[in-house]
């Protein structure tokens, strides 16, 4: 993974980045010596998006299937949710 530092960032701006991303679909931005920062491509970020979409989206499959759900009105989920205030 490519790696550029908060000070290259300052001088060089965008252009900094865009050069870092050549051949690297993510770049560590380093502050002071510590990794503080991603930065990558948009089309990377929708691609992870929607990855954690799916996978949360199979968790709640997983939870229908196996019966880890409660059916109830919105008056009812409300009150199950005030109840231990």
């Amino acid at each position: 993974m490519s790696q550029i530092t908060a000070n290259d960032l300052k001088t060089g701006g965008v252009s900094a980045i865009k050069k870092a991303l050549s051949g690297n679909s993510e770049v560590v931005v380093s502050v002071r010596g510590k990794q503080r920062y991603v930065v990558m491509d948009l089309a990377q970020y929708q691609h992870l998006r929607e990855c954690e979409l799916e996978a949360a989206l199979a968790e709640s499959r997983a939870d229908l299937a196996a019966g880890r759900v409660v059916k109830e009105s919105p008056e009812a989920h409300i009150a199950r949710l005030t109840a231990d205030e």
